[in-house]
């Protein structure tokens, strides 16, 4: 889907919630049922991933179009965006650790995970494999953390009204987490074919 033949508002609704990283393409689940306990850092969690989704999609795509295909090393671009990714992410944690001290306590070893966040490093092999331009690897990386955003802050919210409902003892906590985790697919799965 190519930012030319549909328009910004329409990739935007593709990246966030036709093709979400965690309902769609079922990347990000860790930090999805990992961080989305509190609403609070799970929208600080959300926020941190968008920003470095956002930068990184921009810098993976200049290390690609720039320094792998004129050298024709395109066979290491995981291990190359692995690295941008990682020095992204120390970059997030200094900001926090120094800036948002409370907040870098709550995420705890959720921050440095997201390196690890397949939905970051998925989000920049996807802008690579579609062949999108600077401003759609970028669009693409924004908008598809824009819609990891939303999926956890929402799952944050129910997951702390359920810390108060009454529900039986075997499905209390994890379980429950993944039930509503299926539903929410469900329910997204109703923008596939909403952009073609």
């Amino acid at each position: 889907m190519r930012l030319a033949d549909i328009g910004v508002f329409l990739f935007f609704i593709n990246a966030a919630f036709s093709n979400n990283m965690i309902f769609s393409r079922f990347l990000g689940n860790c930090p999805y049922l990992g961080v989305s306990n509190k609403l609070e850092t799970a929208t600080g969690m959300g926020v941190a991933v968008v920003f470095v989704m956002g930068i990184a999609s921009l810098f993976c795509y200049l290390s690609y179009a720039y320094i792998l295909v004129p050298l024709g090393l395109q066979y290491l671009d995981t291990i190359t965006f692995i690295l941008i990714i990682a020095a992204l992410v120390q970059l997030v944690e200094m900001f926090m650790k120094k800036s948002l001290p409370a907040l870098y306590s709550a995420l705890g070893i959720y921050l440095p995970l997201i390196t690890t966040n397949c939905a970051v490093l998925g989000v920049a092999l996807i802008n690579m494999r579609s062949g999108y331009n600077l401003i759609e690897s970028v669009l693409s990386g924004v908008f598809g953390a824009v819609g990891f955003l939303m999926a956890i802050v929402l799952m944050a919210g129910i997951r702390e009204r359920l810390e108060s409902s009454d529900i039986p003892k075997a499905f209390k906590g994890f379980p429950i987490s993944l039930i509503i985790a299926g539903f929410m697919s469900v329910a997204f799965l109703g923008f596939a074919g909403l952009v073609k």
